[in-house]
């Protein structure tokens, strides 16, 4: 079972976050890098739980450009 990550802890810079060990900064045992994992917290501040919730439905009658797939999928032929 996996441990509760935490959203806000108080001294997010002493740990690593890449898994579920939680492994003290100076002490990593699962090898998954030489650095540590920073905490969302770390990297977008307070609030970041809460980014990216909800995703707008697209509005009824939208206009959609038939060639904008097409324009991203294309292949370079050289």
């Amino acid at each position: 079972m996996s441990k509760v990550f935490p959203i806000n802890p108080a001294h997010p810079e002493r740990v690593c976050w890449g898994c579920d060990l939680f492994c003290a900064a100076k002490d990593m045992r699962c090898g998954n890098g030489s650095d540590r994992t920073m905490h969302p917290v770390e990297l977008f501040g307070e609030g970041w739980q809460d980014w990216g919730g909800s995703a707008e439905a697209p509005r009824a009658g939208a206009a959609v450009r038939p060639d904008a797939a097409a324009s991203t999928l294309a292949v370079h032929k050289g």
